[in-house]
């Protein structure tokens, strides 16, 4: 059965994209990798590597495909620490009893889903 190896992002700024997903998934960007490379890296503890690769045009129409995020916490928590990163909100899909997700957008546009917690999940 194959598995995936990455998941990959297009983007203007490599260096800057991976340090705030690095950031969003509480794991460090290796130093071997610099401010002008063209393609860098990160691998979060549980789950594929995701890589950043520069490209010449920015992003012009929504992602075909995105990131869905479990957080260990609270989703609504979640949701406020990763827009205190520098994400944006794009659609919030949040319902008053608890259900439903977040879809944010990185600093570069690419959109990504918050879903609730496990704990979340089991409580409802």
């Amino acid at each position: 059965m194959p598995k995936i190896r990455n998941v990959s992002f297009d983007c203007a700024d490599p260096y800057a994209l991976a340090r705030f997903w690095a950031e969003v998934m509480h794991t460090q960007l290796d130093s071997d990798h610099q401010p002008d490379d063209e393609e860098t890296a990160i691998q979060p503890p549980d789950g594929p590597a995701l890589y950043f690769q520069r490209v010449p045009e920015p992003k012009s129409v929504k992602n075909r495909v995105h990131v869905c995020l479990t957080p260990e916490i609270r989703r609504d928590a979640e949701v406020e620490r990763i827009l205190g990163l520098g994400a944006t909100l794009v659609a919030d899909h949040r319902r008053p009893d608890g259900l439903g997700w977040a879809v944010l957008a990185d600093p570069e546009g690419n959109e990504f889903c918050v879903l609730r917690s496990e704990e979340e999940r089991a409580a409802a």
